[in-house]
């Protein structure tokens, strides 16, 4: 497995590619609306990245048709945007998309609630969030690959929720996939040792009900197996020589 270590000058790509995706989340929560078509969420974010002179780093990956994947209510991940379906007061949306400046990528997603949600959604939103950063506190030179993955499993399972286990994290960089892969459970071994300069995208996905998750008739959206809520949090991180930096917030 190689592990890229990134230079100072591809850091401040990856920083400034960063920025540049935190800002484009900030963009699509002010748009977020109920009866907003899941395909207008796209149209917004695919204009906001190129208006940064970037390109969108998920259009035509490995042939997705979308600038960014609108996952609704029990969809984890890869939700492809729709004219025909709307969001609801109510409903739960997972954002997640990622750009490439200059050559270099930054990836991260987000769930909200569309107007008034339920108070176990909220729970669930905020819990997936707090265990990234329960995550990234073991995301320090020095540790190993697997501490980041346990910490976040442990979290969010003392809540009772699901952590998918069918999906990853992984390094980033030139490219959006890179090694490692970064589980959000733990896997039972070490995993490699964190250098300074290595970049990570570390994305729990987890469930209100159970782990298991099952894939869509259109081979991308994947969806509780259960029929229970699902919310995504991610960013993309910096190993330095201290605490994490984190690059898309």
């Amino acid at each position: 497995m190689a592990v890229s270590i990134k230079s100072a000058r591809e850091i401040e790509l990856m920083r400034e590619a960063g920025k540049l995706l935190a800002r484009t989340h900030l963009e699509l929560e002010k748009a977020l609306r109920p009866g907003m078509t899941t395909k207008e969420v796209d149209r917004i974010c695919e204009e906001v990245i190129r208006s940064y002179g970037c390109i969108p780093s998920f259009l035509n990956y490995n042939g997705f048709p979308a600038s960014v994947c609108v996952s609704v209510n029990d969809e984890v991940v890869h939700g492809i945007p729709s004219s025909r379906r709307r969001l609801k007061e109510g409903d739960l949306v997972s954002l997640d998309t990622g750009l490439i400046y200059k050559g270099y990528q930054s990836d991260a997603a987000r769930t909200y609630g569309i107007g008034e949600i339920s108070k176990e959604a909220e729970q669930l939103i905020s819990v997936t969030k707090m265990s990234f950063f329960e995550g990234i506190k073991y995301a320090v030179a020095g540790n190993h690959l697997n501490d980041i993955g346990k910490a976040i499993q442990r979290f969010c399972e003392s809540f009772g929720y699901g952590v998918v286990r069918d999906l990853v994290g992984h390094g980033i960089g030139k490219k959006m996939h890179e090694d490692p892969e970064v589980p959000n459970f733990d896997m039972g071994k070490r995993g490699i040792r964190l250098r300074p300069g290595m970049t990570l995208a570390i994305e729990p996905m987890i469930n209100m009900g159970r782990c298991d998750v099952k894939w869509m008739d259109d081979d991308w959206t994947v969806a509780t197996a259960d029929g229970s809520l699902a919310a995504h949090y991610e960013n993309t991180i910096l190993i330095t020589k201290g605490a994490p930096e984190i690059l898309s917030l």
